[in-house]
Protein backbone atom coordinates (compact mmCIF):
# COMPACT_ATOMS: atom_id res chain seq x y z
CA UNK A 1 0.00 0.00 0.00
CA UNK A 2 1.39 3.30 -1.01
CA UNK A 3 2.31 5.74 1.76
CA UNK A 4 1.31 9.58 2.19
CA UNK A 5 -1.67 11.50 0.27
CA UNK A 6 -2.88 9.15 -2.50
CA UNK A 7 -3.19 12.22 -5.91
CA UNK A 8 -5.26 11.38 -8.88
CA UNK A 9 -2.63 13.43 -10.11
CA UNK A 10 0.13 11.47 -9.08
CA UNK A 11 -1.56 8.60 -9.95
CA UNK A 12 -2.21 9.40 -13.70
CA UNK A 13 1.67 11.11 -13.76
CA UNK A 14 2.87 7.45 -13.08
CA UNK A 15 0.15 6.00 -15.33
CA UNK A 16 1.43 8.38 -18.13
CA UNK A 17 4.82 7.72 -17.74
CA UNK A 18 4.42 3.45 -17.76
CA UNK A 19 3.08 4.36 -21.61
CA UNK A 20 6.01 5.72 -22.31
CA UNK A 21 7.83 9.24 -23.40
CA UNK A 22 4.37 11.06 -25.88
CA UNK A 23 1.32 13.29 -24.97
CA UNK A 24 -0.55 12.48 -21.88
CA UNK A 25 -3.11 9.12 -23.01
CA UNK A 26 -4.87 8.82 -19.69
CA UNK A 27 -7.38 10.30 -17.98
CA UNK A 28 -9.41 9.82 -14.80
CA UNK A 29 -13.45 9.01 -15.12
CA UNK A 30 -16.20 11.21 -13.38
CA UNK A 31 -19.31 9.45 -14.81
CA UNK A 32 -21.15 7.26 -12.33
CA UNK A 33 -21.88 5.18 -15.64
CA UNK A 34 -18.54 4.40 -15.90
CA UNK A 35 -17.31 4.27 -12.70
CA UNK A 36 -19.07 1.42 -12.09
CA UNK A 37 -16.48 -0.56 -13.96
CA UNK A 38 -13.47 1.78 -14.35
CA UNK A 39 -11.56 4.55 -12.48
CA UNK A 40 -9.40 5.54 -15.13
CA UNK A 41 -9.01 4.70 -19.15
CA UNK A 42 -6.68 5.26 -22.05
CA UNK A 43 -9.00 5.96 -25.30
CA UNK A 44 -8.08 3.50 -27.92
CA UNK A 45 -7.86 6.61 -30.24
CA UNK A 46 -4.83 7.88 -28.24
CA UNK A 47 -3.25 4.19 -27.77
CA UNK A 48 -3.72 3.90 -31.53
CA UNK A 49 -1.71 7.14 -32.27
CA UNK A 50 0.76 6.29 -29.90
CA UNK A 51 1.78 2.13 -30.51
CA UNK A 52 1.24 0.77 -33.90
CA UNK A 53 -2.55 -1.23 -34.39
CA UNK A 54 -2.93 0.36 -30.96
CA UNK A 55 -2.07 -3.06 -29.90
CA UNK A 56 -0.22 -2.31 -26.31
CA UNK A 57 3.19 -4.15 -25.40
CA UNK A 58 3.40 -6.56 -22.88
CA UNK A 59 6.10 -4.62 -20.62
CA UNK A 60 4.08 -1.60 -20.93
CA UNK A 61 0.67 -3.65 -19.84
CA UNK A 62 2.58 -5.48 -17.19
CA UNK A 63 4.25 -1.55 -15.89
CA UNK A 64 0.41 -0.10 -15.51
CA UNK A 65 -0.89 -3.44 -13.84
CA UNK A 66 1.81 -3.26 -11.43
CA UNK A 67 1.73 0.57 -10.67
CA UNK A 68 3.57 2.03 -7.51
CA UNK A 69 5.21 5.08 -6.08
CA UNK A 70 4.88 7.82 -3.78
CA UNK A 71 0.80 9.34 -4.30
CA UNK A 72 -0.04 6.58 -6.54
CA UNK A 73 -3.41 4.44 -5.79
CA UNK A 74 -2.68 0.63 -5.71
CA UNK A 75 -4.36 -0.67 -8.92
CA UNK A 76 -6.55 -3.86 -8.95
CA UNK A 77 -6.34 -4.43 -12.40
CA UNK A 78 -6.04 -3.47 -15.69
CA UNK A 79 -7.59 -4.82 -18.80
CA UNK A 80 -8.31 -4.09 -22.71
CA UNK A 81 -11.49 -3.16 -24.28
CA UNK A 82 -13.79 -1.32 -26.99
CA UNK A 83 -13.19 2.03 -25.72
CA UNK A 84 -9.41 1.46 -24.66
CA UNK A 85 -6.94 0.47 -21.88
CA UNK A 86 -9.35 0.44 -18.39
CA UNK A 87 -8.12 0.51 -14.97
CA UNK A 88 -9.58 0.21 -12.00
CA UNK A 89 -7.82 0.80 -8.47
CA UNK A 90 -8.09 -1.57 -4.96
CA UNK A 91 -11.54 0.44 -3.97
CA UNK A 92 -11.12 -0.91 -0.10
CA UNK A 93 -7.61 0.16 -0.18
CA UNK A 94 -8.26 3.28 -1.11
CA UNK A 95 -10.76 4.15 1.11
CA UNK A 96 -9.19 2.70 4.20
CA UNK A 97 -6.78 5.15 3.34
CA UNK A 98 -8.29 8.27 2.69
CA UNK A 99 -10.62 7.68 5.51
CA UNK A 100 -7.89 6.59 8.04
CA UNK A 101 -5.57 10.16 6.85
CA UNK A 102 -8.76 12.64 6.73
CA UNK A 103 -7.23 15.82 7.59
CA UNK A 104 -4.48 14.90 4.70
CA UNK A 105 -6.99 15.15 2.10
CA UNK A 106 -9.64 17.75 3.27
CA UNK A 107 -7.65 20.57 4.54
CA UNK A 108 -4.17 22.28 2.45
CA UNK A 109 -1.01 21.81 4.82
CA UNK A 110 0.13 24.35 6.21
CA UNK A 111 3.93 24.99 4.33
CA UNK A 112 6.67 24.50 6.04
CA UNK A 113 8.20 28.12 4.91
CA UNK A 114 6.65 31.34 4.22
CA UNK A 115 5.83 31.62 0.48
CA UNK A 116 5.48 34.13 -2.26
CA UNK A 117 3.77 37.29 -1.66
CA UNK A 118 1.34 38.58 -3.07
CA UNK A 119 -0.26 42.46 -3.65
CA UNK A 120 -3.86 41.78 -4.68
CA UNK A 121 -5.45 44.93 -5.52
CA UNK A 122 -9.22 45.48 -6.39
CA UNK A 123 -9.86 48.46 -7.91
CA UNK A 124 -14.00 48.48 -7.23
CA UNK A 125 -13.16 49.02 -3.13
CA UNK A 126 -12.49 52.64 -3.67
CA UNK A 127 -16.28 53.24 -5.02
CA UNK A 128 -18.99 53.72 -2.24
CA UNK A 129 -21.22 51.41 -1.71
CA UNK A 130 -24.47 52.35 -2.86
CA UNK A 131 -22.67 52.82 -6.52
CA UNK A 132 -21.18 49.23 -7.11
CA UNK A 133 -22.50 47.73 -9.98
CA UNK A 134 -22.85 44.44 -10.67
CA UNK A 135 -19.79 43.65 -12.46
CA UNK A 136 -17.79 45.15 -9.53
CA UNK A 137 -19.30 43.09 -6.80
CA UNK A 138 -17.75 40.11 -8.63
CA UNK A 139 -14.51 41.44 -9.09
CA UNK A 140 -14.82 41.91 -5.13
CA UNK A 141 -15.78 38.04 -4.62
CA UNK A 142 -13.32 36.74 -6.87
CA UNK A 143 -10.56 38.79 -5.04
CA UNK A 144 -11.80 37.49 -2.00
CA UNK A 145 -12.10 34.18 -3.13
CA UNK A 146 -8.78 34.16 -4.50
CA UNK A 147 -7.05 35.95 -0.90
CA UNK A 148 -9.17 32.32 0.85
CA UNK A 149 -6.97 30.14 -1.56
CA UNK A 150 -4.06 31.70 -1.84
CA UNK A 151 -3.11 31.89 1.85
CA UNK A 152 -4.72 28.00 2.58
CA UNK A 153 -1.52 27.62 0.26
CA UNK A 154 0.96 29.73 2.15
CA UNK A 155 1.04 32.45 0.19
CA UNK A 156 1.15 35.63 1.79
CA UNK A 157 -1.56 38.05 0.87
CA UNK A 158 -1.76 41.82 1.73
CA UNK A 159 -4.98 43.31 0.25
CA UNK A 160 -5.28 46.70 -1.12
CA UNK A 161 -6.85 49.44 -0.90
CA UNK A 162 -8.00 49.59 2.33
CA UNK A 163 -11.98 50.05 2.64
CA UNK A 164 -12.30 53.96 3.56
CA UNK A 165 -16.04 54.16 3.61
CA UNK A 166 -18.12 53.11 6.26
CA UNK A 167 -21.09 51.84 4.32
CA UNK A 168 -18.91 49.66 2.16
CA UNK A 169 -17.27 47.83 5.11
CA UNK A 170 -20.92 47.06 6.06
CA UNK A 171 -21.91 45.87 2.82
CA UNK A 172 -18.93 43.60 2.50
CA UNK A 173 -19.78 42.23 5.75
CA UNK A 174 -22.77 41.54 5.00
CA UNK A 175 -21.20 39.55 1.96
CA UNK A 176 -18.82 38.41 4.31
CA UNK A 177 -15.92 39.27 2.78
CA UNK A 178 -12.95 39.59 4.96
CA UNK A 179 -10.97 43.25 3.99
CA UNK A 180 -8.96 45.80 5.37
CA UNK A 181 -10.30 49.35 6.41
CA UNK A 182 -8.19 52.28 6.37
CA UNK A 183 -5.79 53.29 9.37
CA UNK A 184 -3.62 56.22 7.53
CA UNK A 185 -3.27 57.89 4.51
CA UNK A 186 -0.29 57.88 2.34
CA UNK A 187 1.69 60.30 0.50
CA UNK A 188 1.68 61.31 -2.49
CA UNK A 189 4.96 64.09 -2.48
CA UNK A 190 7.69 61.41 -3.64
CA UNK A 191 5.15 60.34 -6.58
CA UNK A 192 4.23 64.04 -7.55
CA UNK A 193 7.63 65.02 -7.78
CA UNK A 194 8.44 61.93 -10.37
CA UNK A 195 5.56 63.19 -12.56
CA UNK A 196 7.38 66.68 -12.43
CA UNK A 197 10.54 66.17 -13.71
CA UNK A 198 8.76 63.63 -16.18
CA UNK A 199 7.36 66.96 -17.74
CA UNK A 200 10.83 68.61 -17.74
CA UNK A 201 9.17 71.79 -16.55
CA UNK A 202 6.56 71.82 -19.54
CA UNK A 203 2.71 72.67 -18.83
CA UNK A 204 -0.13 72.68 -21.40
CA UNK A 205 -2.37 75.30 -21.30
CA UNK A 206 -5.26 72.35 -22.61
CA UNK A 207 -5.05 70.42 -19.06
CA UNK A 208 -8.53 69.97 -17.43
CA UNK A 209 -8.97 71.52 -13.95
CA UNK A 210 -7.37 69.12 -11.10
CA UNK A 211 -4.64 67.08 -13.56
CA UNK A 212 -1.38 67.45 -12.83
CA UNK A 213 0.39 66.43 -16.40
CA UNK A 214 -0.24 64.48 -19.62
CA UNK A 215 2.77 61.34 -19.26
CA UNK A 216 3.37 59.77 -22.58
CA UNK A 217 3.03 55.92 -22.29
CA UNK A 218 3.10 54.84 -25.95
CA UNK A 219 7.28 53.97 -25.43
CA UNK A 220 6.16 51.47 -22.18
CA UNK A 221 3.80 49.54 -24.67
CA UNK A 222 5.82 49.26 -27.59
CA UNK A 223 8.60 47.87 -25.02
CA UNK A 224 6.26 45.35 -23.54
CA UNK A 225 4.51 45.02 -26.57
CA UNK A 226 4.56 41.14 -26.44
CA UNK A 227 2.66 41.22 -22.81
CA UNK A 228 -0.68 41.84 -23.12
CA UNK A 229 -1.19 45.70 -22.97
CA UNK A 230 -3.30 47.54 -24.67
CA UNK A 231 -2.11 48.84 -28.00
CA UNK A 232 -3.99 51.75 -28.44
CA UNK A 233 -2.79 53.11 -24.52
CA UNK A 234 -0.84 56.89 -25.42
CA UNK A 235 -0.93 58.91 -22.57
CA UNK A 236 -2.25 59.28 -19.07
CA UNK A 237 -4.07 61.86 -17.41
CA UNK A 238 -2.12 62.19 -13.91
CA UNK A 239 -4.47 63.65 -11.17
CA UNK A 240 -4.15 63.28 -7.40
CA UNK A 241 -6.45 60.32 -7.18
CA UNK A 242 -4.30 58.63 -9.60
CA UNK A 243 -1.30 59.37 -7.44
CA UNK A 244 -3.29 58.01 -4.51
CA UNK A 245 -3.72 54.74 -5.87
CA UNK A 246 -0.43 54.26 -6.87
CA UNK A 247 1.00 55.21 -3.10
CA UNK A 248 -1.41 53.33 -1.53
CA UNK A 249 0.34 50.10 -4.16
CA UNK A 250 4.01 51.23 -2.96
CA UNK A 251 3.39 50.95 0.13
CA UNK A 252 1.87 48.18 0.41
CA UNK A 253 5.20 46.49 -1.73
CA UNK A 254 7.76 48.37 0.06
CA UNK A 255 6.17 48.05 3.22
CA UNK A 256 4.57 44.85 4.44
CA UNK A 257 1.95 44.93 7.08
CA UNK A 258 2.37 43.38 10.34
CA UNK A 259 2.63 39.53 9.98
CA UNK A 260 2.95 39.58 6.46
CA UNK A 261 6.60 38.96 6.06
CA UNK A 262 9.31 37.11 8.37
CA UNK A 263 11.23 40.31 9.06
CA UNK A 264 10.68 43.19 11.21
CA UNK A 265 7.22 44.31 10.93
CA UNK A 266 6.82 47.06 8.46
CA UNK A 267 10.44 46.79 7.37
CA UNK A 268 11.09 49.20 4.56
CA UNK A 269 11.83 47.39 1.14
CA UNK A 270 10.78 44.12 1.87
CA UNK A 271 12.18 43.26 -1.51
CA UNK A 272 10.21 43.63 -4.93
CA UNK A 273 11.32 41.30 -7.02
CA UNK A 274 9.51 38.57 -5.14
CA UNK A 275 6.89 40.52 -4.83
CA UNK A 276 3.62 39.66 -7.46
CA UNK A 277 0.53 42.44 -7.98
CA UNK A 278 -2.42 41.46 -9.04
CA UNK A 279 -5.11 43.65 -10.09
CA UNK A 280 -8.38 41.86 -10.01
CA UNK A 281 -10.65 44.33 -11.78
CA UNK A 282 -13.91 44.16 -13.87
CA UNK A 283 -13.94 44.50 -17.56
CA UNK A 284 -14.98 48.11 -17.32
CA UNK A 285 -11.81 49.37 -15.29
CA UNK A 286 -9.47 46.81 -17.26
CA UNK A 287 -8.30 49.22 -19.84
CA UNK A 288 -7.67 52.39 -16.95
CA UNK A 289 -5.86 50.03 -14.84
CA UNK A 290 -3.47 49.23 -17.58
CA UNK A 291 -2.47 52.57 -17.87
CA UNK A 292 -1.78 53.15 -13.85
CA UNK A 293 0.17 49.59 -13.96
CA UNK A 294 2.24 51.15 -17.16
CA UNK A 295 2.15 54.71 -15.22
CA UNK A 296 3.82 53.03 -11.91
CA UNK A 297 6.66 51.74 -13.99
CA UNK A 298 7.61 54.93 -15.28
CA UNK A 299 7.50 56.80 -12.03
CA UNK A 300 9.10 54.25 -10.03
CA UNK A 301 11.85 52.51 -10.78
CA UNK A 302 11.16 49.64 -7.58
CA UNK A 303 7.50 48.90 -9.20
CA UNK A 304 7.70 45.24 -9.30
CA UNK A 305 8.22 43.58 -12.39
CA UNK A 306 5.39 40.96 -11.96
CA UNK A 307 2.04 42.49 -11.92
CA UNK A 308 -0.36 40.37 -13.42
CA UNK A 309 -4.29 41.42 -14.31
CA UNK A 310 -7.62 39.22 -13.60
CA UNK A 311 -9.83 40.83 -15.82
CA UNK A 312 -13.52 39.52 -14.38
CA UNK A 313 -16.10 39.32 -17.15
CA UNK A 314 -20.30 41.42 -17.24
CA UNK A 315 -22.79 39.74 -15.21
CA UNK A 316 -25.56 38.62 -17.17
CA UNK A 317 -28.03 36.58 -14.96
CA UNK A 318 -31.73 35.50 -15.59
CA UNK A 319 -33.94 38.07 -14.19
CA UNK A 320 -31.86 40.59 -12.86
CA UNK A 321 -31.70 43.90 -15.04
CA UNK A 322 -27.31 43.91 -14.68
CA UNK A 323 -27.21 47.53 -16.13
CA UNK A 324 -29.97 48.95 -13.31
CA UNK A 325 -29.02 47.39 -10.42
CA UNK A 326 -26.68 48.21 -8.27
CA UNK A 327 -24.90 45.46 -5.84
CA UNK A 328 -26.76 46.43 -2.45
CA UNK A 329 -30.32 46.61 -4.37
CA UNK A 330 -28.87 43.37 -5.75
CA UNK A 331 -28.29 41.54 -2.27
CA UNK A 332 -31.77 43.14 -1.00
CA UNK A 333 -33.80 41.32 -3.80
CA UNK A 334 -31.69 37.46 -3.63
CA UNK A 335 -32.61 37.94 0.34
CA UNK A 336 -36.03 38.99 -0.46
CA UNK A 337 -36.40 35.45 -2.66
CA UNK A 338 -34.60 33.46 0.35
CA UNK A 339 -36.68 34.37 2.73
CA UNK A 340 -39.98 34.05 0.18
CA UNK A 341 -38.65 30.49 -0.86
CA UNK A 342 -38.63 30.03 2.99
CA UNK A 343 -41.68 31.02 3.81
CA UNK A 344 -43.43 29.16 1.05
CA UNK A 345 -41.51 25.80 2.26
CA UNK A 346 -41.91 26.08 6.44
CA UNK A 347 -44.78 28.60 6.26
CA UNK A 348 -45.14 32.01 8.30
CA UNK A 349 -42.90 35.23 8.21
CA UNK A 350 -39.56 33.53 9.54
CA UNK A 351 -38.02 36.87 8.50
CA UNK A 352 -38.94 37.77 11.47
CA UNK A 353 -37.64 35.25 13.84
CA UNK A 354 -34.26 36.37 15.32
CA UNK A 355 -33.68 32.56 15.34
CA UNK A 356 -33.92 32.86 11.12
CA UNK A 357 -31.89 35.50 10.60
CA UNK A 358 -28.63 34.53 10.24
CA UNK A 359 -29.51 31.52 7.87
CA UNK A 360 -31.33 33.77 5.50
CA UNK A 361 -28.32 35.81 5.69
CA UNK A 362 -25.46 33.30 4.88
CA UNK A 363 -28.23 31.69 2.08
CA UNK A 364 -28.18 35.36 0.24
CA UNK A 365 -24.56 35.57 0.21
CA UNK A 366 -24.14 32.28 -0.90
CA UNK A 367 -26.64 32.38 -3.73
CA UNK A 368 -24.95 35.55 -4.69
CA UNK A 369 -21.81 34.53 -4.29
CA UNK A 370 -22.48 31.08 -6.14
CA UNK A 371 -24.22 32.95 -9.22
CA UNK A 372 -21.10 35.87 -9.38
CA UNK A 373 -18.82 32.68 -9.53
CA UNK A 374 -19.98 29.80 -11.56
CA UNK A 375 -22.07 28.25 -13.93
CA UNK A 376 -24.51 25.32 -12.81
CA UNK A 377 -23.33 21.79 -13.73
CA UNK A 378 -24.77 18.34 -13.21
CA UNK A 379 -24.47 14.84 -12.43
CA UNK A 380 -24.53 11.60 -9.21
CA UNK A 381 -22.55 6.74 -6.26
CA UNK A 382 -19.61 5.32 -1.91
CA UNK A 383 -16.51 5.46 -4.55
CA UNK A 384 -18.20 8.13 -6.78
CA UNK A 385 -18.28 10.36 -3.53
CA UNK A 386 -14.93 9.29 -2.43
CA UNK A 387 -13.00 9.35 -6.02
CA UNK A 388 -14.38 12.34 -7.68
CA UNK A 389 -14.94 14.84 -4.18
CA UNK A 390 -12.92 13.64 -1.43
CA UNK A 391 -9.47 12.31 -3.57
CA UNK A 392 -8.79 14.59 -5.77
CA UNK A 393 -10.33 18.04 -3.26
CA UNK A 394 -6.55 19.73 -3.20
CA UNK A 395 -5.65 18.99 -6.18
CA UNK A 396 -8.46 20.98 -7.48
CA UNK A 397 -8.05 23.78 -4.78
CA UNK A 398 -4.25 23.72 -6.04
CA UNK A 399 -5.82 24.55 -9.76
CA UNK A 400 -7.70 27.28 -9.11
CA UNK A 401 -4.87 30.10 -9.18
CA UNK A 402 -1.03 29.72 -10.49
CA UNK A 403 1.39 32.14 -9.82
CA UNK A 404 3.98 30.33 -11.60
CA UNK A 405 4.74 29.78 -15.68
CA UNK A 406 1.87 32.55 -16.17
CA UNK A 407 3.85 34.62 -19.00
CA UNK A 408 1.70 37.95 -20.86
CA UNK A 409 -0.06 40.59 -18.46
CA UNK A 410 -3.45 38.29 -17.37
CA UNK A 411 -3.38 36.03 -14.89
CA UNK A 412 -5.58 32.68 -15.50
CA UNK A 413 -8.15 32.18 -12.23
CA UNK A 414 -10.98 29.38 -11.77
CA UNK A 415 -13.15 30.47 -9.38
CA UNK A 416 -15.73 28.74 -11.00
CA UNK A 417 -13.79 25.22 -10.13
CA UNK A 418 -14.64 25.12 -6.47
CA UNK A 419 -18.51 26.74 -6.73
CA UNK A 420 -18.67 23.85 -9.48
CA UNK A 421 -16.98 21.37 -7.11
CA UNK A 422 -19.38 22.19 -4.14
CA UNK A 423 -22.74 22.08 -6.50
CA UNK A 424 -21.61 18.42 -7.75
CA UNK A 425 -20.50 17.33 -4.17
CA UNK A 426 -24.08 18.27 -2.92
CA UNK A 427 -26.10 16.93 -5.66
CA UNK A 428 -23.76 13.32 -5.57
CA UNK A 429 -24.50 13.66 -2.04
CA UNK A 430 -27.95 14.07 -1.98
CA UNK A 431 -28.25 10.79 -4.53
CA UNK A 432 -26.00 9.23 -2.03
CA UNK A 433 -27.79 9.77 1.06
CA UNK A 434 -31.70 9.27 -0.70
CA UNK A 435 -30.58 5.76 -1.97
CA UNK A 436 -28.06 4.07 1.14
CA UNK A 437 -29.20 3.52 4.20
CA UNK A 438 -26.07 4.67 6.47
CA UNK A 439 -27.82 4.25 10.20
CA UNK A 440 -28.59 -0.22 9.73
CA UNK A 441 -30.19 -2.14 11.91
CA UNK A 442 -28.05 -2.67 15.44
CA UNK A 443 -26.72 -6.29 13.82
CA UNK A 444 -23.18 -6.76 14.52
CA UNK A 445 -21.96 -7.86 10.75
CA UNK A 446 -23.31 -4.43 10.09
CA UNK A 447 -20.99 -2.24 12.16
CA UNK A 448 -18.50 -2.46 9.87
CA UNK A 449 -20.07 -1.31 7.25
CA UNK A 450 -21.87 1.27 9.31
CA UNK A 451 -18.93 3.03 10.41
CA UNK A 452 -16.95 3.09 7.37
CA UNK A 453 -20.35 5.17 6.01
CA UNK A 454 -20.18 7.43 8.88
CA UNK A 455 -16.36 7.56 8.28
CA UNK A 456 -17.54 8.58 5.17
CA UNK A 457 -20.10 11.24 5.39
CA UNK A 458 -17.38 12.81 7.38
CA UNK A 459 -15.11 13.09 4.98
CA UNK A 460 -17.43 14.66 2.99
CA UNK A 461 -18.49 17.21 5.51
CA UNK A 462 -14.99 18.16 6.33
CA UNK A 463 -14.43 18.75 2.17
CA UNK A 464 -17.71 20.88 2.26
CA UNK A 465 -16.65 23.35 4.71
CA UNK A 466 -13.05 23.42 3.65
CA UNK A 467 -14.61 24.34 0.23
CA UNK A 468 -16.96 26.95 1.77
CA UNK A 469 -14.82 28.43 3.88
CA UNK A 470 -12.80 29.54 0.80
CA UNK A 471 -15.73 31.45 -0.39
CA UNK A 472 -15.83 33.23 2.99
CA UNK A 473 -19.11 30.73 3.63
CA UNK A 474 -19.92 28.93 7.38
CA UNK A 475 -21.15 26.03 6.94
CA UNK A 476 -25.48 25.87 7.96
CA UNK A 477 -26.82 23.00 10.24
CA UNK A 478 -30.50 23.29 8.57
CA UNK A 479 -32.04 25.47 5.90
Amino acid sequence: MATGRLGVGETLEALNAAVGPGSPVWFKETHARHLRVRDFLAPRSALQARFRDGQVPECVFRAVSCLQGPGVAPVLRCAPTPAGLSLQLQRPAVFEHVLGALASYATPAKPASPGPRVVLHCPALRCNSGTLRLSQLRAVLVADHLVRVLRAHGVRVCSVPPVRDPHMSTFLQKLRVEWPTASKSTSTETLRTCVLANLNGSKEATLPPGVLGRLCLKELVEQRGTAGYDPSIDHCLVTEDVLSVLSELQEAVRHWPEGGHPGPAGRPDAGVDDCVVIHVVSCEEAFQQQKLDLLWQKLDDRAPHKQKHLVCGPVKMAGVPGTQLTAPQYYRLRHAQVCEASALKHGGDLAQDPAWTETFDILSVATIKFEMLSTAPQSQGEWLLLFNSVLPFLDLLSQTVSLAGTPGLHIPVRTEMVCKFLVQLSMDFSSYYNRVHILGEPRPHLFGQMFARLQLLRAVREVFHTGLAMLGLPPLSHI
